[in-house]
């Protein structure tokens, strides 16, 4: 009975692992954030841009004003701003996000709240990269090699 609970609370411990970084709830930070592959978690109130690596959880008492450049995004709390997300953007249901996102996947939980515009990964790279350029064919044109023909003014 006591091993067990020790196993649940070590793969707990090391589910915590992975969000090394904590900005704490009542903390306010304005400026950015770079964080590494170990991940972010926001629970106070930031204005600025966070770019990492890893993971980035925004909790229920976080509210995030700006940019966020993550490999997964988790959002329990506010998001206002820009969002690229290499995997995919989960909004839990006490989540609410706006503003505009480029994303692999998406997860909306009932009662979740995204407003704004959303496009996929993929079809935000197509559209950055320039479109071939193709010979455009026109009618009027067709046969350069014929002559023109004249007309006689004076039948009109």
């Amino acid at each position: 009975m006591f091993s067990h609970s020790q196993a649940k609370g070590t793969a707990r411990s090391q589910g915590s692992q992975h969000l090394r970084t904590v900005l704490g709830e009542g903390t306010h930070w304005t400026g950015d954030i770079l964080a590494g592959p170990e991940g972010l978690r926001v629970e106070g109130t930031l204005e600025g841009n966070i770019q990492c690596q890893g993971d980035v959880v925004v909790a229920a008492a976080g509210l995030v004003k700006g940019t966020i450049q993550a490999r997964r995004l988790t959002i329990l709390g506010r998001v206002e701003g820009v969002l690229k997300v290499e995997t995919c953007l989960e909004i839990l249901d006490s989540g609410r996000f706006e503003g505009e996102v480029e994303l692999g996947t998406l997860i909306v939980d009932e009662g979740g709240i995204l407003q704004g515009t959303c496009v996929h990964r993929s079809a935000a790279q197509a559209a950055k990269e320039p479109a071939p350029l193709a010979p455009r064919r026109d009618e009027r044109f067709a046969d350069l090699t014929t002559p023109v023909r004249s007309f006689d003014k004076s039948r009109f």
